[in-house]
């Protein structure tokens, strides 16, 4: 079956950095779009930086010039590069996968990783 995997999560400082892998298995990993998700406390899922197939990608203005997101098809692994964190990225974040197949979305979901930023 499909299992999308985060880790890298943690606590860092306001400033910081983290890198969250999501590693993906069950699945043609190539075929997907990939993306980032995250949840803070009381708020609405929101989406934080999206790679297609072909690699081409699209963030929140939030992140924008302070997250990277990745792909490495030959290893099933997708990747957040999170700079100069604020404490309002603050969230358990997501790591999705969806593409189309014979008229059908298939959408699967990781079980989530904390990132806290605190001083």
């Amino acid at each position: 079956q499909v299992q999308l995997v985060e880790s890298g999560g943690g606590l860092v400082q306001p400033g910081g950095s983290l890198r969250l892998s999501c590693a993906a298995s069950g699945m043609l990993f190539r075929i997907y779009d990939m993306a980032w998700y995250r949840q803070a406390p009381g708020k609405s899922r929101e989406l934080v930086a999206a790679i297609t197939t072909g690699g081409s990608t699209n963030y929140a203005d939030s992140v924008k010039g302070r997250f990277t997101i990745s792909r490495e098809n030959a290893k099933n692994r997708l990747y957040l590069r999170m700079n100069s964190l604020k404490p309002e990225d603050t969230a358990v974040y997501y790591c999705n996968a969806k593409t189309g197949v014979g008229g059908a979305t298939l959408d699967y979901w990781g079980q989530g990783t904390q990132v806290t930023v605190s001083s």
